[in-house]
């Protein structure tokens, strides 16, 4: 009896064990890389039932099937035979494919990268000016010609036209050096101031200078002049001097011009002609360099002619003195502003040799302070 139950559970177990195998062998094929095939048509006959074995395998839980993405879709039939070919697998190729093919297409992202061009206007990117897009690669653009003469003559009104011009009355005032210093043969003050009252075409000017040393008055003169501008930069002027000292006082006639020359130097010129018979003439330049809007510094440059000797004046014939100061002024306001400078005078010729008969130096230089004021 015991020989006939291990027989039959022999048996039972050698027909087990091939359909144990062939599921195993089922559940390990890789069905990713098989055809999928299609479903059946409705008109195509059911498949026919299998026999159940005398000793079936037991019966493992059911797998949900998966989800066929072609479910609901009619499939167009297929035009030939022959079984569908196995899709390439590209993932295992090393070829990295784009998701979509319009993601090479994206446009560059410049705000990502730091450049932000929506604040940017045309005019301030290069090549996008109006009228650039049309020259060519490598053809030089047209340069903004020069200023002309003639663009400046433009500019200005003409001569003929200057009776146009505002003919309300005003008036201007400028202390241009009130200033003292401290050197041998003592302490002394010197000014030079000069203004005007009228209209831009017709003015009375007023001018005046001296120098006061030890509380005497070495030199000092008074100038009232009519001035007429024949350009807008050039006056005509024409009028008295009245010199107090050196000496006894003296009156002269005077005419000349005055104005702002090229590159802004204030430049007079007057020719003068004394009571007596006397001649004289005086030169006088300045300019005011800007180190800064406020910080200006100012160099001066005045020469005397006399036509004759003058001995009791001190005056001799031809070069006379020359004076040159260099002065550096700070603008708190435009209208009052300190300075410190240096000034040096010399005498040249016949008024040296009568400076050196009464014992007095024929050069001098001096450090001075001083303030400049205008109302």
């Amino acid at each position: 009896m015991n020989a006939l139950k291990i027989s039959l559970l022999g048996i039972a177990l050698a027909s087990a064990f091939p359909a144990m195998a062939q599921e195993n062998d089922h559940s390990k094929m890789d069905h990713s890389k098989m055809a999928m095939p299609m479903p059946p048509t409705p008109t195509e006959g059911k498949p026919a039932k299998k026999k159940p074995s005398a000793n079936p395998a037991p019966k493992k839980a059911a797998k949900p099937a998966a989800t066929d993405p072609h479910a609901g879709h009619k499939m167009p039939p297929a035009t030939t035979s022959e079984p569908a070919a196995m899709p390439m697998d590209h993932s295992k190729m090393g070829h990295t494919m784009p998701e979509t093919p319009s993601e090479t297409e994206k446009p560059m992202d410049h705000a990502g990268m730091g450049h932000d061009m929506s604040g940017m206007s045309m005019e301030a990117m290069p090549g996008m000016q109006h009228g650039e897009g049309n020259t060519a690669p490598g053809e030089l653009r047209t340069p903004i010609p020069p200023i002309t003469e003639a663009d400046r003559a433009a500019a200005m009104p003409p001569a003929e036209h200057m009776e146009h011009l505002d003919n309300a009355i005003h008036s201007y005032t400028l202390i241009n050096r009130l200033e003292g210093w401290n050197a041998d043969p003592g302490k002394g003050l010197a000014w030079e101031g000069q203004g005007w009252i009228g209209t831009d075409l017709n003015r009375l000017w007023w001018r005046s200078e001296g120098e006061r040393v030890d509380g005497h008055t070495e030199s000092a003169d008074l100038e009232l002049m009519y001035g007429r501008s024949f350009t807008p930069w050039w006056d005509w002027v024409a009028g008295v001097r009245h010199d107090f000292k050196p000496g006894n006082a003296q009156s002269f006639a005077g005419f000349g011009v005055q104005g702002l020359a090229p590159q802004k130097f204030e430049v007079s010129a007057m020719a003068y002609v004394g009571e007596h018979g006397q001649t004289a003439a005086r030169f006088e330049a300045e300019y005011e360099l800007l180190l800064t809007n406020r910080l200006i510094l100012q160099p001066l440059v005045e020469v005397d002619f006399y036509g004759k000797n003058d001995p009791s004046r001190g005056i001799g014939s031809g070069l006379s003195t020359a004076e040159a100061g260099l002065r550096l002024r700070y603008e708190f306001t435009r209208k009052f502003a300190p300075y410190i400078g240096v000034v040096h005078e010399r005498a040249f010729g016949k008024t040296a040799d009568l400076r050196r008969v009464g014992n007095e130096s024929a050069s001098d230089t001096r450090v001075v302070a001083g303030f400049r004021i205008w109302f």
